[in-house]
């Protein structure tokens, strides 16, 4: 297996599909590499090195008690970076993975950054407090840790269907897309399962959103039932200078397996 090896000793498990400009995905919560294979597979045929890593706790990556926090996420996103001494780099990021992004650019700069891409990101913040009225109240992440606690085997089969539309009324389900994300929830260790809920929640990224100079692409779903568009994309769009909104209507957070075709197109012509 392809690994670096962190600062504090954790093994970061990665994909490197292809050759050219590279291309470097940061995944969501609780999934992996995996969850981005349809757009790896598209990008490398089409001349670009297509680089995938799992989140530390997450997929084939090891499992520290500590580290599990948007900070430690970015540093060991710049740590496989540097080790692939990758440059001129176009960094797309789901969901948490879109806070890994923006943390990222937040801490180490745009030097080796050319683009940006934010799908169905946490960014700004998610969580509802009273500078951000239009998030989601602490009590919402509350059950998510209870349940994760509870039997995370169970849960992550219920979340796959409000993560891919599959719970609105004539959505046609994938029984084999439901247990792929059953599959990479459970690659996932616990305390990783359980400390990204407070890392994807309660970290504000409105200033590394201030941070970014690199063209950028913002593509959301307004029927995104995990991160809601009006406290994220909306949001971001603006506190990002000179970003591109993109809004799918009626797509789900898993927008990058049920619409593939529809998304690869669009980071293909934003890319070229």
């Amino acid at each position: 297996m392809s690994t670096i090896t962190t600062s504090d000793g954790a093994q970061i498990y990665f994909k490197d599909w292809g050759t050219g400009q590279p291309v470097v995905f940061s995944h969501g919560w609780p999934l992996s590499a995996d969850a981005f294979e349809d757009q790896m597979f598209f990008l490398a045929s089409q001349g670009y090195r297509c680089i995938a890593h799992d989140r530390r706790g997450h997929g084939r990556s090891s499992q520290p008690w500590d580290g599990n926090d948007l900070d430690t996420y970015a540093d060991d996103l710049a740590a496989l970076v540097k080790a692939l001494n990758l440059r001129n780099a176009v960094h797309i990021g789901h969901s948490t993975g879109g806070g890994e992004v923006a943390r990222y650019i937040g801490r180490h700069g745009t030097e080796r950054v050319a683009k940006a891409v934010l799908i169905g990101a946490i960014p700004p913040l998610m969580l509802k407090t009273e500078a951000n009225p239009g998030g989601t109240p602490i009590e919402a992440f509350d059950q998510l840790r209870t349940a994760v606690l509870a039997d995370r085997s169970q849960f992550w089969k219920e979340l796959s269907l409000p993560f891919y539309g599959y719970n609105r009324p004539g959505a046609k389900i994938s029984e084999g897309v439901r247990e792929s994300f059953w599959l990479q929830g459970m690659l996932a260790g616990l305390p990783a399962s359980y400390f990204c809920i407070k890392a994807f929640s309660e970290t504000d990224l409105t200033e590394d959103l201030g941070r970014f100079d690199v063209p950028t692409l913002i593509l959301h779903g307004d029927d995104d039932q995990i991160v809601p568009i009006g406290a994220s994309a909306m949001l971001s769009s603006k506190l990002i200078k000179g970003a591109t909104l993109k809004v799918y209507r009626g797509a789900p957070h898993g927008m990058c397996t049920t619409l593939k075709d529809q998304v690869n197109a669009e980071l293909l012509a934003f890319i070229k």
